[in-house]
């Protein structure tokens, strides 16, 4: 049993990039919340881990299942960890996967660890480092799913947002590999129509998953890419479908419905040398 302070205000840790807290779920027993500087970040069941609570991780999860045959093994590596999710998700649909998470925040790792270890035997190894010069150190053709998933607060850094870094990320996907990258936008998409841009500079083919409110501009949301190396590999028929039976509908926008949406977009580059 906790202190009141940590009954009321759920269980707190200074991170070395923010005040982190973990506030259980009054719903469901194995329910909690990660919040990063007050801002949620992540939430997970221990008990069920198969439960996505939060809208854009039931879009990772899509990608997941669609991204090989059910319960095949994969090897994924997650950019982000946070309250460790997806590779709990993973774990449990998918047993025998081989998965590195890439965290930058070694305290905050701890922190989520202490309080909601993770299983065992799940096959999730955790690095220490930042995201964009981690990539670039690790193995080319090395995984079948990449996870984007980086943010400071609520606020994607530029260095996981340019060109450099998705040829980067490509660089690292097995033939038949899949990158799955989550995004926080507001109207009129701005962001996300550039990251679109940035996408197709790395990969022959992109498509998003959004909710319509978001795409007419009526709400801040999540909008979440996936891309492929190879044109046409992408299963954007059965992304649609899982979308649309969601609890919160969405679409998939490919084709020439990106076109339209990226029509003027620039891709991002950054300032510096490794920029032509």
């Amino acid at each position: 049993m906790g202190s009141w302070r940590e009954i009321i205000d759920g269980i707190a840790e200074n991170g070395e990039f923010g005040a982190a807290r973990l506030v259980r779920d009054p719903r469901r027993k194995g329910g909690w919340t990660l919040l990063v500087e007050e801002v949620q970040q992540s939430y997970v069941d221990v008990l069920d881990p198969t439960h996505l609570y939060f809208e854009y991780t039931r879009r990772i999860g899509s990608i997941i299942d669609t991204a090989a045959p059910p319960g095949a093994p994969l090897r994924v590596l997650h950019l982000g960890g946070g309250a460790f999710t997806m590779p709990r998700y993973v774990a449990a649909t998918r047993p025998g996967s081989e998965q590195l998470v890439v965290e930058r925040d070694r305290r905050l790792a701890a922190f989520v660890q202490r309080v909601l270890p993770l299983p065992a035997d799940a096959g999730i190894d955790i690095a220490f480092g930042d995201a964009r010069e981690t990539v670039a150190e690790l193995e080319a053709e090395a995984y079948d799913l990449i996870i984007g998933d980086v943010y400071d607060a609520a606020q994607m850094p530029e260095s996981v947002s340019d060109v450099r870094f998705a040829a980067a990320v490509a660089r690292l996907l097995a033939p038949g590999g899949v990158y799955a990258l989550n995004v926080a936008d507001l109207a009129p998409l701005a962001f996300s129509r550039g990251q679109a841009a940035t996408l197709r500079t790395a990969f022959a083919d992109v498509c998003l998953i959004v909710r319509p409110e978001l795409m007419r501009g009526r709400r801040f949301g999540n909008v979440v890419f996936a891309a492929a190396l190879e044109a046409g590999r992408l299963p954007v028929a059965r992304l649609a479908a899982i979308a649309g039976r969601d609890r919160q509908p969405a679409q998939v926008v490919t084709g020439a419905g990106l076109d339209l949406l990226t029509d003027g977009a620039e891709p991002v580059r950054l300032d510096g040398p490794d920029q032509a």
